[in-house]
């Protein structure tokens, strides 16, 4: 005898079951605005099943689904019984974890249910007729009270096309009822006749294009149809007058509609037709999609362009290269680099430095032949790509041209600034490079260039590959220091900008070498985490770190937080969380006096590997920082599946935040999107009090960079903090451990 699981039941079941009827919805074959709907609940939750659940009496049927084969269950088995039985959004986080489905055969076999969330899908009159649910097959931690709005925002959309679908397909005695419910949606519903002429224009039509219902009722529809779409319309729908199909007809579209000011809009619109007392009639559900395209093109420019100079960025260039070595096509690259700018950066500031990058930017794109690329790697290197060009002349002179055109004075307010360009070239021929080595064979011409005197253009050739040596060379002497014990880890604050209390600071590495000094990370640490030392110099660091804040917590600042950079070869190590709860455990730190700082690049490297043990330590407490947050297309997303717990806002969006509206702009989106997500916010590269009472009034909340102090060792980091170096650091005592 096959088994059955309890489940609940309405009070009011058998009227529910009544409003379910008079639908006509329950065993009817799938409609593509129901599909539609699911595929978008979808991609909005991530998840791979999603489903409009119609609970009937003994059994669930799926009047949409994406992600499951089956098209019904039964009742008894099913979660969408439990959804129903309330007004909210029903959610089970774990259903192994759960006792009234820990049994459940769609838990123990498939689809495997772990995770599920439904929205009950409510009539006009209250009744629950069934669910717009999202499954996963992983657990999940939570579902935020945004998400459940969500949900029940499609859901309302569901029951609305529910509603809008009987409507339409019944005959002229619900006329009256059909009224009130285009009347009350969102979206306009205008009806036309075979004659072209509206006979039904509701509320939303009204404000959407500017025509009042007396005024469009009995008007052509061509009043709202482009004059470049109105002869295909006309054709159209002659077919659909003489009994032809449409492949329109059911299936949401994206056309452009006209308003009566004369302007155009992008419209998503459904279509519909029936007979009303003999006549055909056809309906539109018609929805403003502006907003929507808006966001979806700027997200497309944001993943193409860079922001700073409008370039393409280097994701867009790599992808042109890979097409290029699809396709064997002959092309050309010049990597510039410029020359004199970290002088630019350091004595005028980074505000400045941007503006001498959109300068330099704006006489590439007005110098070069249009149908030539030219993107931004970032920092101070650019890329000119010239396709079908496999003549190093033409080349060559390219870049003489660009040296002397990047080396005119540029006049920025009261300041003349000179700068110059180093230019490697590389050129594919049929039969060549793939896209990644042509970039490398460029980068080490450029490496030449400079090599030779800076303002220098030199070519690539095999011989250029013994530059590869330098790097070699690196990685001997990293190998050297790290046995000789010439790292050390400077410090840098982290200040909360109410009142600029000293709330931690961020551990970073530094190479002590001898006869040269002291030397910054962009001089060696690419080297250092693609080395074998990676591992290794990663847990020293993160160990040196975790003594040191447990010295200042010890002498009296018992909340002091301490921020740690990760390599991505640290993930790769089976014991990494082991790793770093020893390192607490042995220097008796709470998890919360931890903060790990990741990148894109690692989430890149990393994705599979990264999330779990993340996920670990934050259970435990431990802090995850993002890393120059908003630089790259793969922020957003990371959001929803990382455990983050603080998003740093990159220097790049504070340098010019008091000029420019739209750093501002992108620094407040990233506050109100941390709020949103309950993660903490800290901006990097305040230099500036005017930078820091900008932030203030955005109610960022914490706060780093040269304006409290710049990254020092342990000895000058508490002398700064004992002196009150920087503006209201509560200061620490003088308890140190060496580094």
């Amino acid at each position: 005898m096959k088994p059955t699981y309890p489940y609940p039941m309405p009070v009011d079941e058998a009227e529910r079951l009544e409003a379910l009827e008079t639908l006509s919805i329950f065993d009817t074959p799938p409609e593509r605005t129901f599909d539609r709907i699911v595929a978008i609940t979808s991609r909005i939750f991530q998840v791979p099943i999603a489903l409009v659940s119609l609970v009937g009496r003994d059994r669930q049927t799926f009047k949409a689904r994406i992600g499951l084969a089956a098209c019904e269950t039964g009742r008894d088995v099913s979660f969408c019984a439990h959804a129903i039985m309330d007004d909210e959004v029903f959610v089970v986080f774990d259903a192994t974890n759960d006792e009234r489905f820990a049994a459940n055969p769609l838990v123990t076999g498939e689809p495997h249910i772990r995770f599920y969330a439904g929205a009950p899908l409510i009539d006009e009159n209250g009744y629950r007729l069934g669910s717009l649910c999202i499954i996963d097959h992983k657990p999940r931690e939570e579902f935020t009270a945004n998400d459940r709005e969500i949900l029940s925002g499609l859901a309302a959309s569901v029951v609305e096309r529910m509603q809008v679908r009987k409507i339409i397909n019944e005959n002229a005695t619900n006329q009256i009822r059909l009224e009130n419910i285009t009347a009350a949606s969102p979206d306009a519903i205008v009806a036309a006749d075979g004659e072209n002429v509206i006979r039904a224009w509701n509320a939303a039509a009204e404000v959407m294009f500017g025509f009042s219902a007396a005024e469009a009722i009995g008007q052509s529809l061509d009043i709202i149809i482009p004059s470049t779409l109105r002869a295909a319309h006309r054709r159209g729908l002659v077919r659909s007058v003489e009994g032809g199909s449409s492949r329109l007809m059911g299936a949401p579209i994206t056309l452009s509609a006209l308003r009566r000011d004369g302007s155009e809009f992008p419209i998503e619109i459904s279509l519909s037709r029936w007979t009303e007392h003999g006549e055909l009639r056809f309906g539109s559900i018609i929805r403003d999609i502006t907003e929507r395209k808006r966001a979806e093109d700027k997200l497309r420019h944001d993943a193409e362009y860079d922001h700073l100079t409008e370039l393409f960025n280097r994701a867009s260039l790599v992808r042109r290269l890979e097409e290029a070595y699809r396709a064997d096509e002959v092309v050309s690259v010049l990597m510039l680099d410029l020359d004199g700018f970290k002088d630019v950066n350091d004595n005028l500031g980074h505000a400045v430095g941007d503006d001498v990058l959109r300068v330099v930017a704006l006489r590439l794109q007005r110098h070069i032949n249009p149908n030539y690329m030219v993107a931004r790697l970032g920092g101070d290197e650019f890329v000119v790509l010239i396709p079908g060009c496999g003549d190093p002349l033409v080349a060559h002179k390219l870049a003489s041209e660009l040296i002397t055109l990047i080396e005119e004075p540029i006049e920025l307010q009261q300041d003349v600034i000179h700068i110059g360009v180093s230019i490697g070239v590389a050129l594919r021929t049929q039969g060549g490079c793939s896209g990644e080595e042509l970039l490398g064979d460029a980068d080490l011409a450029l490496y030449q260039a400079k090599g030779d005197g800076r303002h220098l253009v030199r070519m690539f050739t095999p011989e250029l590959r013994r530059a590869t040596v330098s790097r070699s060379s690196i990685s001997s002497g990293l190998r050297r220091a790290w046995e000789q014990g010439e790292f050390e880890l400077y410090y840098q604050p982290q200040v909360r900008l109410e009142d600029g209390m000293l709330m931690g600071a961020e551990a970073l590495i530094r190479w002590n070498r001898p006869n040269h000094g002291v030397v910054a990370p962009a001089a060696f640490i690419s080297v250092l985490e693609t080395s074998l030392l990676a591992v290794p110099v990663g847990e020293w660091i993160l160990r040196q770190a975790c003594r040191q804040a447990a010295a200042w917590r010890a002498s009296g600042r018992p909340d002091f937080r301490m921020g740690v950079n990760l390599f991505a070869a640290q993930f790769n190590t089976k014991d990494f969380t082991a790793s770093v709860l020893s390192a607490l455990s042995d220097h008796g730190l709470p998890p919360s006096a931890l903060e790990l700082e990741i990148t894109e690049n690692i989430i890149l490297r990393q994705e599979r590997k990264i999330i779990e043990p993340l996920r670990q330590l934050r259970e435990t407490g431990v802090g995850v920082a993002f890393d120059d947050f908003g630089t790259g297309f793969a922020s957003l997303s990371m959001l929803k599946n990382y455990p983050v717990t603080r998003l740093k806002i990159d220097r790049s969006f504070v340098s010019d935040i008091e000029l420019s509206t739209r750093d501002r702009a992108i620094v407040e989106s990233v506050i109100n999107m941390a709020r949103a997500f309950d993660l903490d916010v800290i901006a990097e590269g305040i230099e500036t009090e005017g930078q820091a009472n900008v932030l203030r009034l955005e109610e960022c909340q914490e706060g780093q960079g040269y304006l409290f102090g710049r990254p020092l060792p342990v000895s000058k980091f508490e002398v700064l903090n004992e002196t009150g170096g920087s503006p209201n650091l509560t200061s620490l005592s003088t308890h140190s451990v060496s580094a």
